[in-house]
């Protein structure tokens, strides 16, 4: 079983910016990371869960909802089993719950149901 655990959100006004954190981790074997596809959904009140960005194993790919494009990058460390959201020119329709998420196969990495693991989620809140 993978853990992730997000950190990083907050409440901030619009045009500001966010770094959101993912860690993960395995109690019972040896975590290779790399083994993991990992991106970043997030959810709004009433909303179905929405994919924000991904990035590849070998980090040579990210991609990004057009509602997000240029203004959010994604990234990992694989040496530290971390990857990182960093969010800028917020909007208030950026206002959700972020979610990390990795699966060893995500054939679609824009659905959350190919990701099997899931952290708790971070309340990222965006003012006008």
């Amino acid at each position: 079983q993978v853990q992730l655990v997000e950190s990083g959100g907050g409440m901030v006004q619009a045009g500001g910016s966010l770094r959101l954190s993912c860690a993960a981790s395995a109690r019972t074997f040896n975590l290779i990371f790399t083994d993991y596809s990992v991106a970043w959904f997030r959810q709004a009140p009433g909303k179905e869960r929405e994919f924000v960005a991904a990035i590849s194993r070998d980090l040579q790919f990210t991609k990004y909802a057009d509602s997000v494009k240029g203004r959010f990058t994604v990234s990992r460390d694989n040496a530290r089993n971390t990857m990182n959201l960093r969010m800028n020119s917020l909007k208030p329709e950026d206002t959700a719950v972020y979610y990390c998420a990795a699966d060893t196969t995500a054939p679609a990495y824009y659905v959350p149901s190919s990701y099997e693991f899931w952290g708790q989620g971070t309340q990222v809140t965006v003012s006008s």
